[in-house]
Formats: C-alpha cells, sequence, structure tokens
C-alpha cells in the first residue's frame, strides 16, 4: 500500500506526474463532456473545497459545442500533499527545501570544515542549474503555423460569468532581455483572447516580463515570447517562487529536479522553451499595440477593472503528440493560487529569520489572499522593536509589499489559530489615542 511520505521522486514531464497521482488515487479522469465555459470552474471549485483529486477532463466542450481533441488537468496542486510531490519532497519536507532556497538567496561562509562539508550537497546540486539543449523535444512533436495556428483548438477555460473571452490561466511565459539572451524570465501572467491568433498579456509593471517588454520597446521592436502550458510540476513550481535575481525559473527547475533542465529552441522565436512540455505558444508581444483586457474574476474574490495591455500575435504553437492542456482558475480563496500560497509562505520563513531571528513564526492566511494581512509572532525585548520589524517585513520582500496589514503577536499565540489571534487583538491590543 502506498503512503503519501513516500514520494520523493523527480518527474520527467506532466504526464509523468499525473500517471503517478492517478497510481495513487489522486487523479481522476471526467469522461462525460463538460463545458469549458463555468461548468470546469464550477467542478473544480467544489472538489478543492473538499480536499478533493487532481481532474482530467477528456471531453471539454468550447463555447460552440464542439468537443475538444485535447484532455484538460485542473486542480494538479489543490491540496499541499501535491505540491510538496510537484517539488518532488516527501510530506513535510518543505523546510529543507526553504533552508537551500534561502542559503541561495543569502550564502554564509562557511564556519568550520564541517560546515564547509554540509555546504558540498547545494554545490553539487547548483551545478544541475545550467540547462542542456535537446535537438528532438517531445514538446515540438506536432507544429501548427498559421492558420493551423487556432487558439479555438485548444481547451481555453470561460471561467466566470460576465468574462468577455477564454482566458489562458497557467501559462508560464518565457521571455529574455534584447541584449542577453541569458536573462530569462519566466512568469505567470493571464492571457486574454483576442482572435484566433492573438492574446493580451496582463501583467503589472514590477515583474520580469514587463521589465523585458520595456527594453525591447525602447529598442523601438516587438519582443519574441514563449508560452509554455504544462511542464513538468518542477518547472510550473519554480516560475511561482521568489527567486534570487540572477538565478532563471528554468535552471532552478533543474536544481529542483537534481538534474539539468532539457530545453529546445523554438521554432519561430529566439528562445529556450522547456523540452517536456506539453504544448508551447510561439509569437511576439506588439511594441506598440495594447488592448482592453478584462472584466475577469481574480484571486481577490472580485472582477479586475478593465485596462489596456501588450497585445501578442501568435506565430506557431508545437505540442506534444496526445498533450494535456493544463488550466485553473483564480476566485476568493481557496482556490489554486491560494493553496500555493501556503507552500509559498512554508519558503518564506527561512529567509525571514535570518533577516529578524527575533521573528518566532509568520503566517500569510489564504482567507486575505496570501499576501494582502500578515500575523507574525516575536520575541519582543525592548520598545520599537515591533515596529521596526513591521516596518523591515514590508520592504523586505517584493510579495510583502502588496501587505496592508500586519498583526505582531507575542510568542505565546499560535499565528495560524485564528481563535488565538483574535483573542490576543481582543484582550492585548490598545488603539492609539486610548
Amino acid at each position: 500500500m502506498y503512503r503519501s511520505d513516500q514520494v520523493t521522486r523527480r518527474f520527467s514531464d506532466l504526464q509523468d506526474f499525473a500517471a503517478m497521482l492517478e497510481r495513487r488515487g489522486r487523479l481522476r479522469r471526467i469522461s462525460r463532456p463538460v463545458s469549458l465555459v463555468h461548468e470546469v470552474t464550477e467542478i473544480h471549485r467544489r472538489v478543492l473545497i473538499a480536499g478533493g483529486p487532481a481532474l482530467l477532463f477528456e471531453k471539454p466542450v468550447d463555447a460552440s459545442g464542439r468537443v475538444c481533441d485535447i484532455p484538460l488537468l485542473a486542480n494538479l496542486f489543490g491540496t499541499l500533499e501535491r505540491i510538496e510531490w510537484g517539488f518532488g519532497l516527501p510530506a513535510g519536507g518543505l523546510p529543507g527545501l526553504a533552508k537551500m532556497l534561502a542559503e541561495l538567496r543569502e550564502p554564509r561562509s562557511p564556519q568550520s570544515l564541517s560546515d564547509a562539508w554540509g555546504k558540498l550537497p547545494l554545490l553539487k546540486a547548483a551545478l544541475t542549474m545550467r540547462p542542456r539543449s535537446v535537438a528532438r523535444p517531445p514538446a515540438q512533436e506536432t507544429v501548427w503555423r498559421g492558420a493551423e495556428a487556432d487558439l479555438s483548438r485548444l481547451p481555453i477555460q470561460w471561467c466566470w460569468p460576465g468574462e468577455p473571452a477564454p482566458l489562458v490561466t497557467w501559462p508560464l511565459v518565457i521571455t529574455r532581455a534584447p541584449d542577453d539572451p541569458s536573462a530569462i524570465n519566466v512568469g505567470i501572467y493571464r492571457m486574454q483572447v483576442l482572435g484566433p491568433n492573438r492574446l493580451v498579456l496582463r501583467w503589472l509593471a514590477h515583474r520580469g516580463g514587463a521589465r523585458h517588454h520595456r527594453m525591447w520597446q525602447q529598442r523601438g521592436e516587438d519582443m519574441p515570447v514563449a508560452v509554455a502550458i504544462g511542464a513538468d510540476p518542477a518547472t510550473i513550481l519554480a516560475a511561482v517562487m521568489p527567486l534570487p535575481e540572477g538565478i532563471s525559473e528554468l535552471a532552478f527547475a533543474g536544481l529542483l529536479k537534481a538534474e539539468r533542465q532539457p530545453v529546445a529552441q523554438a521554432v519561430t522565436v529566439p528562445l529556450s522553451v522547456p523540452a517536456n512540455a506539453e504544448l508551447v505558444l510561439e509569437g511576439f508581444v506588439s511594441a506598440d499595440e495594447t488592448a482592453e483586457e478584462g472584466p475577469y474574476g481574480d484571486h481577490t474574490g472580485y472582477y479586475n477593472s478593465v485596462e489596456r495591455f501588450p497585445v501578442m500575435s501568435l506565430s506557431a504553437t508545437t505540442m506534444r503528440r496526445r498533450p494535456f492542456y493544463l488550466s485553473t482558475f483564480t476566485g476568493r480563496p481557496p482556490d489554486e493560487p491560494s493553496k500555493l500560497g501556503e507552500a509559498l509562505m512554508e519558503l518564506f520563513l527561512p529567509l525571514v529569520r535570518r533577516q529578524f531571528p527575533e521573528i518566532i513564526d509568520l503566517y500569510l492566511p489564504p482567507e486575505a489572499c496570501s499576501y494582502r494581512a500578515m500575523v507574525v509572532s516575536i520575541d519582543k525585548r525592548y520598545p520599537g522593536q515591533t515596529k521596526r520589524i513591521m516596518m523591515g517585513l514590508w520592504s523586505m520582500l517584493p510579495q510583502f509589499n502588496y501587505t496592508k496589514l500586519i498583526v505582531a503577536v507575542d510568542p505565546d499565540i499560535n499565528v495560524r489559530n485564528w481563535s488565538d489571534v483574535i483573542w490576543a487583538l481582543s484582550t492585548r491590543f490598545e488603539p492609539a489615542g486610548t
């Protein structure tokens, strides 16, 4: 009989991971036709709330009533267990990965021979971070160009009522700087379908893809872009992690898998793409053309306002012979991003404690979108210490810039227990001016 804590292997691609989940009863196939217009979202939402399995919709039906040839995979990371497995970790293995990430961000000199010896596994792992090139990748077994590269052939979801068009929700958007092909960024930015071969990329100004786009704009050139949908789990998870500056997500995925990341040259753009991706959209983001994006349901539980963002024109679609299309939805927690947020919180902790040793624990409640509120317990030793830590946290990581509220409590309060936190606020907190 399988035990969840026995999974410590790495996965070569998404279908390898899905096959393992199915063997362990953590993936269910849905063979009946299910509409991409709201129905997939509703089934996914109910299963996620119940702590249920990943879902493979074998006959997704588009808005015109046509059954798509490509199955849709949803709720892949709907539980902490599956997130740990995706990292190649046993149950409870996130703290070890968190310590490694903290060492990469802020390496410390060895203090002794035994300390230096203990760092050897990290140095060895770092050698796996250089990608290796693959000549005939699975991600290019099928190539669509021109009119064949039609987005309507893909099972792209309409997640919520009132949305204007299908939305690509799990894209790994690969960009690079114009003067440095090695300066790669992989970001997750939702993409609204505008037509058969056009999409809008919604990215915030501080994100890596937007920064690269500004560089290309300054040269008056369209930016090459590749969008991998359905990579191996380590590559997907690397794209959502708070990586140190200068470490690309593709390289870090190799570290997670303890092997060099296989990449391939894209067919129509000067970019490397994950060789084992399910499918890849290739094209160019216009230097000057924008289009209205939205409104779409967001992780806050509200619809975003309509704004203008850059337009991508498709030049090719490449894929495996029998690909899966990976998708999700965002909405008021719980949703899949909030589950990932819980895991990322565990990865932040060692880094935060290095900066502020007096911090006992830190919690980013999923009900607050996993970043808009924070509860932190500290070992308070002098007046003003709490204020110093709160101001330091707000400026420490880009993810914390959007935190609206920080609640600091004493060490005896469990920051992960709302009953404890509310009790402390009610009995130990004096508002200013009272």
